[in-house]
């Protein structure tokens, strides 16, 4: 969906618009019939950071040799499915370890350059292949965070699954544009202008509700949200670009999102930190 790009905050309070925040919303909410996954439960001890390299997907048994073989958009044979194998390993989401080189494992290719410190890029070169042979763990956003929780972190613009101390899921996101619209819905039998900032606010809060599937808000649809700062949801979406570009959510590329819900259970902490600086 466009977002239609005003003037200032003050234009967002037009006469009859609803001012709101986040890209969801309560109505005809619809819970998850299954529990979460016994993984996923709240756990209520204090979490210790685990030291770069250790404790984490990100640890390695022994030395790993790169393929090295440079590789672009569309690539497909063994060097890809190594790729694929060993983002898998280090936990993040290529998708299906096939030897083709597209959409999924590029965003899963970001996650992976950003948390190392290479500018996010398609092609898959020197750098690439030497922070694959000895990567970095994500930086801890929450020090004394739950074993279990989420940590999104805008500047990189990432989230960080941990569960029981250990890092499970690493992904590429985009949060919010940070720009102010309005949009005109039919919503709940009528047309509705809505109007807002497009943030994803910073704090500590905690997964709430969620749908399964397509979920139609008045903002458009949301693939499997989950619900943790009223409005804002994780969910899966078609388009997950390298900047923020959604109306305050957090956008997940569409495996991710499938997967998510198994992981992610109902009262986890969700920490948002950070700040997104356009270059």
């Amino acid at each position: 969906m466009g977002v239609r790009r005003l003037p200032g905050v003050a234009a967002l309070l037009t006469a009859g618009a609803v001012v709101i925040s986040g890209c969801g919303t309560r109505a005809a909410q619809v819970e998850d019939s299954a529990p979460p996954a016994p993984s996923a439960a709240l756990d209520t001890t204090r979490a210790t950071p685990p030291a770069a390299g250790q404790g984490g997907p990100a640890a390695t048994q022994a030395p790993v040799a790169a393929p090295r073989k440079t590789l672009k958009l569309g690539a497909k044979g063994k060097s890809v499915t190594w790729l694929q194998e060993r983002l898998k390993e280090l936990g993040y989401r290529p998708g299906k370890a096939d030897g083709r080189y597209g959409g999924t494992t590029l965003a899963a290719v970001w996650a992976f350059q950003k948390v190392n410190g290479i500018k996010p890029t398609s092609t898959i070169a020197d750098r690439t292949w030497d922070a694959l042979e000895t990567p970095k763990t994500p930086k801890v956003l929450a020090a004394n965070g739950k074993p279990t929780r989420a940590e999104v972190d805008l500047t990189k613009q990432i989230m960080v699954l941990y569960v029981r101390g250990e890092v499970k899921l690493i992904t590429h996101v985009s949060s919010g544009s940070n720009v102010p619209y309005c949009e005109t819905a039919d919503w709940q039998g009528k047309t509705q202008r809505f109007c807002g900032s497009a943030s994803t606010p910073t704090g500590n809060y905690r997964t709430t509700w969620r749908a399964s599937g397509w979920h139609k808000s008045y903002l458009g649809e949301l693939y499997n949200p989950i619900f943790f700062n009223g409005g804002i949801a994780f969910h899966g979406a078609l388009s997950v670009p390298l900047y923020p570009a959604s109306h305050g959510c957090v956008r997940l590329p569409m495996n991710v999102a499938q997967e998510l819900p198994k992981l992610l259970g109902k009262g986890v902490p969700v920490h948002v930190r950070g700040k997104f600086k356009r270059v």
